[in-house]
């Protein structure tokens, strides 16, 4: 490995703005694949960049309120991974119910519908999944539309009361509720239903 190389990949991060999410393909016109991994390996010992998963990386964000570096963000590792493979993904499960606020537990897994493959990554103890459904599926309606049909969905019809209708029509802009009502006019006839109560 020459010093050259090094230095160009090192000056490349340095450039990153902090809490880059960047992966070792992004090197690959400047060196082999196996040059490229021991050049991030000494930036992760060295603890200037961070291994998120294998092949990719993190240039962590620092905080002064927490005098260390900010914990990485799954759902921009997710988003990151989707954008790399050009992936439509969206969230689905715990995760769609954490970010409507129906649910104030993080997500164990983070989990995604994707019109990629079925893959998982795992990170000590994070872990992003993502979940295969045709592009015609995922294609045709907006992430919110898509995390309104995965949460009621994942919370199943006996558990969707009247105080989460509520908490969706109020969270919901009238703007959002015209385009949700629109788009899933094909999902599950239960699923409808309840979203006409909550966009009426």
């Amino acid at each position: 490995m020459t010093k050259g190389i090094y230095e160009e990949i090192k000056q490349q991060i340095r450039e990153f703005p902090e809490g880059t999410i960047f992966f070792t393909s992004d090197f690959k016109e400047i060196a082999t694949l196996a040059t490229i991994r021991k050049c991030l390996g000494r930036q992760v010992d060295k603890k200037v960049i961070r291994r998120i998963f294998d092949g990719i990386y993190e240039k962590p964000k620092y905080s002064k309120i927490l005098n260390g570096f900010i914990p990485v963000d799954p759902e921009k590792v997710a988003y990151a991974i989707a954008s790399k493979y050009h992936w439509t993904i969206a969230p689905c499960d715990d995760v769609a119910l954490n970010k409507l606020g129906l649910s104030t537990q993080v997500p164990a897994v983070w989990c995604y519908i994707s019109d990629g493959p079925y893959r998982v990554f795992r990170w000590n103890k994070i872990i992003i999944k993502f979940k295969h459904k045709t592009n015609r599926e995922i294609s045709r309606m907006s992430v919110i539309s898509i995390m309104i049909v995965e949460a009621l969905k994942t919370l199943g019809k006996e558990n969707v009361n009247e105080k989460i209708i509520s908490l969706l029509r109020y969270r919901l802009t009238q703007q959002e509720k015209d385009l949700i009502i629109r788009e899933t006019t094909e999902v599950t006839s239960w699923v409808y239903d309840i979203i006409r109560e909550v966009c009426k």
